[in-house]
């Protein structure tokens, strides 16, 4: 096996990060990144799987006898965002940029395959998986649908983001609830418009919508367990009034996030209760709709001990010296964002960790640009858990 040159890796990784944050792709339009992506699997000698799911990309690299197999998974896919960015690879897409560092996360597990492929290390199966549609939900159940478990079995997986704020070259993740679920609501409240001089005349919904706004946030106070973790959002208002016409109809939209279950249907029972005793008291009519859109993503806690050995094994071996001690961490508390990774997590053991990203602007900001000085912590990172898991005998 031949040992690669770690910086011309990085070189290569940062040319390939920077291609495709210029040629951003929304989910299940990302043909050119699903090509890119096979072509280089292909170069670096993998079996290469294309359109699973739709635009998934799914290498596979054999070393050894073992029967093994473990699958690491980076997304693909860019944000309906206008970037404000200057760089020289700025989108070339207007109104579409990676906001969220999945160019960083395609190239990491790129540099992976490409540094697995070369100089090996383990014996058994790794899935490359390169996901599409993970910022609206639906990329990781589209493969599974298209059978990727049985068509590239894998026992467990493991996932890496970037965190703006965490330093570079730092790891974090924690064992158990980790990224919450997220669900939509939409209630449509329904009456009869008429004359702004004349409410009486009719049945004007928007007093009844601000004041169901304002009931809605009653659900987590009053209503959900202090021990429990919920978050109820109402995002939009909108009326079909003008200037010196009442609406006769409200549109109120809105996100909860939690991470059991039980506190998510509790949330609904909640809000389906709350609208229509709102909507009765004044004498409208009321449309509930209620969505799950992410599952609550559970990190096992055998594999957070894992990866955080895999990490503290990373920044041993760092150049920079970055005290390993140091910069891997046990998260102290689940966030409460939501992420596709989790749907995976339903079917196989899995672990998902934060990787740091620096001084950057925030996640889904017109600023954000992925931190290139990260590139080959995460390649590093993901060929350790490889090693580790699929240990040579």
């Amino acid at each position: 096996m031949a040992k690669l040159d770690q910086q011309a890796l990085h070189r290569e990784m940062t040319a390939w990060r920077r291609d495709l944050h210029a040629h951003p792709e929304f989910g299940l339009e990302e043909k050119r990144t699903a090509a890119f992506v096979a072509e280089k699997l292909r170069a670096f000698g993998l079996e290469v799987a294309e359109s699973v799911g739709g635009t998934g990309v799914v290498g596979t690299l054999t070393r050894g006898s073992g029967n093994r197999s473990i699958a690491l998974r980076a997304d693909m896919d860019a944000l309906r965002i206008a970037e404000q960015g200057t760089q020289a690879w700025r989108s070339q897409t207007p109104g579409t940029m990676h906001a969220c560092g999945h160019d960083g996360h395609t190239s990491m597990l790129l540099g992976a395959a490409k540094l697995l492929a070369s100089e090996g290390g383990f014996d058994g199966t790794v899935r490359f998986i390169f996901q599409p549609a993970e910022e609206w939900g639906r990329g990781a159940l589209a493969m599974l649908d298209d059978g990727l478990l049985e068509r590239f079995p894998f026992e467990e997986i493991f996932g890496l983001h970037n965190m703006p704020g965490l330093p570079i070259g730092h790891f974090e993740t924690r064992s158990g609830p980790v990224m919450s679920a997220e669900d939509n609501f939409e209630i449509v409240l329904k009456g009869f418009g008429g004359h702004a001089a004349r409410p009486h005349a009719g049945q004007e919904t928007l007093v009844a919508a601000c004041a169901l706004v304002v009931n809605l946030q009653t659900i987590v106070s009053r209503r959900l367990s202090p021990a429990d973790i919920g978050v109820v959002s109402v995002t939009e208002l909108i009326a079909d009034g003008t200037r010196n016409a009442l609406p006769g109809m409200a549109r109120i939209l809105g996100d909860c996030r939690s991470f059991r279950p039980e506190v998510s249907a509790a949330i609904e029972n909640e809000m389906r209760r709350i609208a229509e005793g709102t909507a009765q008291a004044y004498n409208v009519a009321a449309e509930i709709t209620y969505t799950r859109e992410f599952v609550s993503l559970i990190n096992d806690a055998a594999l957070v001990d894992e990866a955080l050995a895999a990490a503290r094994t990373v920044l041993a071996d760092d150049a920079a010296g970055i005290a390993a001690d140091d910069a891997v961490r046990i998260a102290a508390e689940p966030m409460t964002a939501s992420e596709d990774f989790a749907r995976f997590l339903d079917h196989v053991p899995g672990c998902f960790v934060f990787m740091g990203n620096g001084s950057s602007a925030p996640l889904h900001n017109p600023a954000y640009d992925f931190n290139d000085d990260g590139l080959l912590h995460g390649a590093r990172f993901h060929a350790a858990i490889v090693r580790r898991r699929l240990a040579m005998g």
